[in-house]
């Protein structure tokens, strides 16, 4: 129904911003991430929050984040059997997007667990629900820029680990050139991880 609101940023808590937009002030639910990215802006600066109408038994509540990515990974997490609207934003409020991502991909349970009212189990099924649609989104291959130097063939967790990378900032080129180093012996992805930024750092 919304897919963005633009306007004048009225009032800010801990949970949600309420948002002027042409005399209408919309309550829009948010994580503590996006709260931080609006954390200097005063009231009446103009925002931008890219939002989501979550409607279920008798709810109907707007949720809204300050970035596109952001918003993507509260609609896979809602996606999860068990993990509602309150869960997915408490699990980006300790997370950005792209942190949660490598955790996903990595199996960081006690990452995800860490966000208020998510146990271990939850945890594991964000990571197991998730996993293959994390690496199929543009979260997990953002890739900058484009390098062509080289061309670097690689299988199994190394893609994986390229993936984790890339959500981290690095360019698929980096990335891949980075994993391609690493020892053939180690087979875990978050040993394949490791040792590949102790490269690029």
């Amino acid at each position: 129904m919304f897919s963005y609101l633009t306007g004048y940023l009225k009032e800010k808590s801990q949970t949600f911003v309420v948002i002027d937009v042409s005399g209408v002030g919309f309550k829009v639910y948010t994580s503590l991430t996006s709260l931080n990215d609006v954390m200097t802006k005063t009231e009446n600066d103009r925002v931008t929050f890219y939002t989501y109408l979550y409607i279920k038994e008798g709810i109907m509540d707007l949720y809204g984040f300050s970035t596109k990515e952001e918003l993507t990974m509260f609609e896979l997490l809602i996606s999860v059997s068990g993990v509602g609207a309150k869960g997915a934003v408490a699990i980006l409020s300790t997370a950005t997007p792209q942190k949660l991502a490598v955790s996903v991909v990595t199996n960081d349970v006690a990452a995800i667990k860490k966000a208020s009212g998510i146990g271990p189990k939850t945890a594991q099924r964000v990571i197991l629900e998730l996993k293959d649609k994390v690496k199929s989104e543009d979260l997990a291959n953002q890739e900058g820029s484009i390098e062509t130097e080289e061309i670097i063939n690689l299988s199994g967790g190394k893609n994986e680990a390229v993936s984790a990378l890339i959500v981290l900032g690095y360019t698929k080129f980096e990335a891949e050139k980075a994993v391609s180093k690493v020892d053939s012996s180690i087979t875990n992805v978050e040993d394949i991880i490791k040792a590949a930024l102790k490269a690029l750092i």
